[in-house]
């Protein structure tokens, strides 16, 4: 529709289906690249962390339209891939049309934002978004102090091929707040009520942290429900945790206290933004919060150590098992993925830390879209 069709527009992405603008932090690669699909691009903060935009296109990086710290809403045109054979007036011409036709998304129709929904399990109500309409049901299982938002880059791809379920654990999100059983076994009970609650009879589990303890109490409870299981930095696998970290997330009362809390989940710690630092802070405001984190905090550590220990389930599941693991987590320590069972694939990434699924999205929805 837009002239020459050798020219490949790179548009500002929509990560998370509550995205609706992107801030441009700095171009990885100069004007005269040829990228693959998969290569670095741009670095990109969005309202929750910054991530790296990579090609979706094979090509010569011919215009970086967008500038740092330009703030664009999604869709709107950051650079341009064209061969050498399309001259500078194509491409400008092709820039100018480009800008001259796009509408924001805010002035389009129909763009509701996230289909929240939810589910009521043992008198509590749980928030869930699903994505997807066709094939295995696969349920994303966020970590202690997260919600749904923390699979923003992954439930979307993921859901190619499967009907991809993100909630909000008792005591996180938007959920219910009043847990009677705050234990890993209780949380587990809690995630085969939601099943119950929404028709899926079996699941693939993806579990990240507590949501991977959760995940693997699950399988070992209720082998039948489970399809495989994909854990992420998971607990339940060894004996050491930062607890100091958990401590610090429950107390911390003001940006000052959580920003360097918050920033040991990540390899680089320019990724917390300001925006996920107060999302954070309103979130621990909320009536009942403080008393689920230390009650959930209570059953699955004691000061340094975790009270849980399913490392002896993946052996037992009876269904594919991958670890997938940042190098530089500083809240359970990598070594914990050594020496298990051989039925186990484990995936070490490096240079990513603890939020495995938001710094390395791309390597870590290829794992599991190779196990769904």
């Amino acid at each position: 529709m837009m002239g020459n069709p050798a020219i490949i527009p790179v548009t500002m992405p929509k990560w998370g289906l509550s995205m609706q603008e992107g801030k441009v932090v700095e171009w990885l690669v100069p004007v005269g690249t040829s990228v693959q699909p998969g290569d670095q691009m741009l670095d990109i903060e969005t309202e929750k962390i910054a991530n790296t935009f990579e090609a979706l296109d094979a090509g010569l990086l011919r215009r970086q339209v967008a500038q740092a710290d330009d703030v664009l809403p999604i869709g709107a045109l950051l650079g341009v891939l064209a061969p050498e054979s399309v001259s500078d007036e194509e491409v400008d011409a092709y820039i100018a049309e480009f800008q001259a036709n796009y509408v924001p998304p805010e002035e389009t129709a129909g763009d509701s934002g996230p289909d929240y929904r939810w589910a009521d399990v043992d008198g509590l109500r749980l928030r869930y978004v699903k994505v997807g309409d066709a094939g295995p049901a696969v349920i994303l299982i966020h970590g202690f102090g997260g919600d749904l938002g923390n699979w923003l880059f992954n439930q979307e791809p993921l859901a190619a091929g499967a009907e991809v379920y993100a909630l909000d654990l008792p005591g996180h999100g938007q959920s219910g707040k009043n847990l009677t059983d705050a234990s890993v076994p209780g949380l587990a009970a809690t995630v085969v009520g939601f099943m119950e609650s929404v028709g899926i009879t079996k699941a693939h589990l993806v579990g990240h942290s507590l949501g991977g303890a959760i995940s693997l109490q699950l399988a070992a409870k209720e082998p039948g429900r489970v399809l495989s299981l994909s854990l992420l930095a998971p607990a339940g696998l060894g004996a050491t945790i930062n607890g100091a970290y958990l401590r610090g997330f429950i107390e911390g009362e003001s940006r000052r206290d959580m920003k360097p809390v918050l920033q040991q989940l990540v390899a680089d710690p320019e990724l917390i933004t300001r925006q996920l630092l107060d999302d954070i802070l309103k979130f621990k405001r909320t009536d009942g919060v403080p008393a689920a984190l230390a009650a959930i905090a209570a059953g699955f550590i004691e000061g340094d150590a975790q009270k849980v220990n399913l490392r002896d389930v993946p052996a037992q599941a009876g269904v594919p098992v991958q670890v997938i693991w940042g190098r530089e987590d500083k809240i359970i320590p990598v070594s914990q993925a050594e020496g298990l069972s051989g039925n186990v694939a484990v995936h070490v990434l490096e240079g990513v830390g603890h939020l495995v699924q938001m710094e390395a999205a791309t390597q870590v929805n290829a794992l599991v879209k190779a196990l769904l």
